[in-house]
């Protein structure tokens, strides 16, 4: 048996493929199915199954694309209420794949849907087992994604007694050589504490791992809830996509529709001012010029992330890049959360009819009541430190819907952590409130304070 491990950095997301004598079962796959026929074309082998471990919320998978394909079966747990052709996998259920066999464990707690598939040899060892959202390295499945989306909705607290007992009873019970392949890893917010770690095993974990360590139900459900990072806005849409089986990803990104570059004003004249535009070029171009009431979303790490944070589910936008690489590229990344459908245009663009203000940092440091600081980090973050104490902390996720809140009577600066929520945050300020003189990005400054 040969376990292949695939990664999606932006999304901090593993997909797997499991070989054995010819034959391959890939686990919980990325949209883009390329890199899985690929491997197969390297072995000569033939993709027979896709599990999936549950609906995931955090992006699009392409099960369905590879099973119209490859006619590979689509497991799942019946518990998922899938709306395509699938077979039912659940406890007591096991796939032969080659001279291996996969055994199903039904393990709720991230989503009622839950399940961790374990890997057993010709030998009948059980080498490694897959535990989607359910066991991270470090630390365990959120519970509270599941409580507005699914087949199947459940309270977050009803969840994560769920988790208690699936890690429980089903996971720390396999022998402590079994190798544990989550579905995800640090910056993932599908949890809250995820290791750098790619891989582990049942008994590091156990020594290691606090949601493993002796304690009550009522003990793990408090630490479980606490703290939990926000929920994108794309998170339930996804949901809902993947329940019944996304587009196929070259067919879907080639519907974008391509306008000429904007280079003056009668190009920019033909957009209409009611969509939204997300620029993502590089912040020393958008603050040169840049279309009025864009808001800079630049191309990094977390582009998938913050692009469904910020722009709802459904809401048309034009896409703006710096170049025709780029811009192919950012479309292929808005389909991994499924919004490529929403990309009213994506175009170049070098054109713009505003600026953004210069900024004098000294005089900020040493006259700082004379502005209105708006802190646009999560949570979590202005909890651990606030930066400047008189700020008014409203996080980039919700900015949007509550940019009211901010006084107009002084200048505006915006904040983060270190420069790229920022630049979105200044960015919406500006063109959702009409009468701000001066809204500033501090941008990287605030690493100085």
């Amino acid at each position: 048996m040969e376990i292949k491990q695939f990664e999606d950095k932006n999304l901090a997301h593993y997909s797997y493929a499991i070989l054995s004598n010819g034959e391959i079962a890939l686990i919980d796959p990325a949209r883009n199915p390329q890199p899985y026929y690929d491997f197969a074309k390297q072995h000569d082998a033939k993709i027979t199954a896709v599990i999936e471990t549950h609906p995931h919320a955090d992006f699009i998978s392409s099960h369905l694309e590879i099973h119209e394909a490859t006619h590979a079966k689509i497991y799942v747990s019946k518990l998922l209420g899938a709306e395509y052709t699938h077979q039912s996998f659940d406890d007591g259920d096991t796939i032969k794949l080659g001279h291996s066999f996969l055994k199903a464990l039904n393990t709720p707690g991230h989503s009622p849907d839950s399940i961790s598939i374990l890997a057993i040899d010709e030998n009948g060892k059980e080498q490694a087992v897959f535990t989607g959202d359910t066991l991270f390295i470090g630390d365990c499945g959120r519970p509270d994604l599941r409580e507005q989306a699914g087949a199947i909705t459940s309270p977050r607290t009803e969840l994560a007694k769920q988790m208690y007992h699936s890690l429980r009873d089903k996971l720390i019970t396999l022998p402590d050589s079994v190798i544990v392949y989550p579905a995800h890893g640090a910056g993932s917010l599908c949890g809250k504490g995820l290791s750098e770690q790619n891989s582990s095993t049942i008994g590091a974990e156990k020594r290691s791992n606090w949601c493993l360590q002796p304690m009550s139900e009522e003990t793990f459900v408090e630490a479980l809830l606490a703290d939990q990072p926000f929920v994108p806005k794309y998170f339930p849409f996804d949901v809902g996509i993947n329940k019944k089986g996304a587009e196929s990803f070259q067919k879907s990104i080639s519907k974008v529709q391509h306008k000429e570059p904007v280079t003056c004003p009668d190009c920019a004249s033909t957009l209409n001012p009611a969509i939204l535009i997300i620029d993502t070029r590089p912040q020393e171009q958008f603050k040169k010029a840049h279309l009025k009431n864009a808001i800079h979303l630049m191309d990094d790490t977390k582009f998938e992330t913050w692009l469904g944070s910020i722009v709802n589910p459904e809401e048309p936008f034009y896409l703006i890049a710096e170049n025709e690489t780029a811009l192919n590229q950012l479309i292929e990344r808005a389909s991994k959360i499924g919004y490529e459908t929403q990309i009213a245009l994506a175009f170049v663009s070098d054109y713009g009819n505003e600026t953004s203000h210069t900024f004098d940092t000294e005089y900020f440091k040493n006259h700082p009541d004379e502005y209105t600081i708006v802190d646009v980090r999560n949570p979590s973050e202005v909890k651990t430190r606030r930066i400047f104490e008189q700020s008014l902390a409203i996080p980039l996720y919700e900015l949007r819907e509550r940019c009211h809140e901010i006084p107009t009577d002084k200048p505006i600066v915006v904040h983060c952590a270190a420069g790229y929520r920022s630049a979105a945050g200044s960015s919406i300020i500006q063109s959702n409130i009409q009468n701000a003189s001066h809204v500033i990005d501090l941008g990287e400054a605030v690493k100085t304070f």
